[in-house]
């Protein structure tokens, strides 16, 4: 039982060192605008991550494909986690500059455009496959918004809007942070396009 109710008053911890610092909301608010407006221009988003980080932008995606809390348009996102292009990439072994690390900005290179979105995500700021995708996004005339934790790692400057959980323990709690982070994300956007507060 104190294993239970320590986890989560850990958890409770991290949220509330986040939601005090209001720079934090105001990056949020940010990366909600940025979104809002790149929807309304006709531009499309894409999400990227590893391990658990891979499952956050999957779900943001399919929630705005699909629906969150309310019936309304489908929105045009996309998260890079197609397996074949993955082990294509990495598995090729053609060339020393073809590897995982190549993953997330060749899929960029190849459907990226100007106007267009990518939602990085990196709990240590520093995974260089999303520190590449970020490049050639950003080659590509794309705004990026990064989540990340710890103290932002190299994301941290090199992201248009950068959100950090400043928590330098495990990942989990960090990622716990992040999928609050997604949802109230799409809740905005939701708000702003679909007037859903009705």
């Amino acid at each position: 039982m104190d294993l239970i109710k320590n986890s989560f008053l850990e958890a409770q911890q991290v949220l509330e060192a986040f939601i005090s610092d209001e720079k934090n909301l105001g990056q949020v608010k940010n990366a909600g605008d940025l979104l809002v407006d790149m929807f309304r221009q006709g531009g499309k988003v894409f999400s990227c991550g590893n391990g658990g980080s891979l499952c956050d932008a999957m779900h943001f995606a399919e929630e705005l494909t699909g629906r969150f809390r309310h019936e309304r348009a489908a929105l045009p996102a996309i998260a890079i986690a197609d397996p074949s292009h993955f082990t294509c990439v990495s598995g090729s072994g053609l060339s020393n500059d073809m590897s995982f690390d190549s993953v997330f900005s060749k899929y960029l290179e190849a459907l990226g455009n100007r106007g267009d979105v990518l939602l990085a995500i990196s709990t240590s700021g520093n995974s260089s496959n999303i520190l590449q995708a970020i490049d050639t996004a950003h080659v590509k005339g794309m705004k990026v918004i990064g989540l990340t934790g710890k103290t932002g790692g190299e994301m941290k400057e090199k992201c248009d809007i950068t959100i950090v959980v400043p928590w330098n323990k495990y990942s989990d709690r960090i990622q716990e942070i992040h999928i609050k982070i997604i949802h109230i994300l799409i809740e905005y956007i939701e708000q702003a396009l679909f007037n859903t507060n009705k």
